[in-house]
């Protein structure tokens, strides 16, 4: 939430310098309730190793979700990582994605096969053949009637 807040003040502050205008960035700290140490904190923050680390491994899954058309998930990302070098973990790479919010598509394992008792009021004759039982094939006449 701090950090929204700081985000804010410092965009305020950029665009009152563009305009010419002075600004109280204590004012407006104090006002909003948070301290300027904290603020001057945030302003000169250089992101540790691991972020730095962190960064790069979302920016891989990422390439790597898209090079698959959206389809990977965590096991199979882990596993493309593994394969480049990237010593990291299944669920790591599931709790990078939760966080990128990103996630793999998922098809049905299984059709349904069930028909509905309605079914053959729905059959129409689209292509409008003419069904004669009565017609003569090779020689033989076949009827309703007749065993054959």
């Amino acid at each position: 939430m701090t950090e929204a807040i700081y985000l804010e003040v410092s965009e305020k502050t950029e665009a009152a310098k563009k305009a010419g205008r002075r600004v109280s960035v204590s004012g407006m700290l104090k006002f909003l309730g948070v301290s300027r140490s904290g603020y001057l904190a945030w302003l000169h923050h250089e992101p540790s190793d691991t972020e730095k680390r962190r960064e790069a491994v979302k920016a891989k899954i990422q390439a790597i979700y898209n090079d698959s058309k959206q389809n990977y998930g965590a096991p199979k990302i882990a596993v493309e990582l593994c394969k480049t070098g990237e010593g990291i973990s299944e669920r790591t790479v599931g709790t990078y994605m939760h966080q990128m919010g990103i996630r793999a598509q998922w098809s049905k394992p299984w059709t349904i096969t069930t028909k509905d008792s309605d079914f053959s009021t729905k059959l129409q004759n689209i292509l409008d053949e003419q069904f004669n039982p009565d017609r003569m094939l090779s020689g033989v006449r076949i009827s309703p009637t007749s065993g054959q």
